[in-house]
């Protein structure tokens, strides 16, 4: 079963930008209530778009970097990336079914 995977500021270009297949990117923290209500979720996601898309996590506290670079304001940010390009972005929580349909949309 697929599973969503660490990303850091060190491997971010690799594991993101130089993907050939869409990546969804999941920034996140640990103080963060909605963060970890989304963490399951973002999880069963990843099975579920597995061969479709590559689903990773962004710790922003860690890795700021990447977070800043792309206009981070308000966690859970969701984003899209196709071809190194951010191709859609989704901030807040919300419900698996919201999050799957989005994704689907978006990849």
């Amino acid at each position: 079963m697929a599973k969503s995977v660490s990303v850091s500021d060190a491997n971010f270009e690799n594991e993101v930008l130089k993907s050939d297949e869409p990546v969804v990117v999941d920034f996140w923290a640990e103080w963060c209530g909605p963060c970890k209500m989304m963490s399951p979720l973002v999880d069963e996601l990843a099975a579920e778009v597995a061969g479709k898309a590559k689903v990773v996590k962004v710790n922003i506290d860690e890795s700021p970097n990447a977070p800043t670079k792309y206009g981070v304001r308000g966690i859970p940010t969701f984003m899209v990336f196709k071809g190194g390009q951010v191709a859609a972005t989704k901030v807040g929580s919300m419900s698996k079914s919201q999050l799957v349909e989005w994704v689907n949309t978006s990849v």
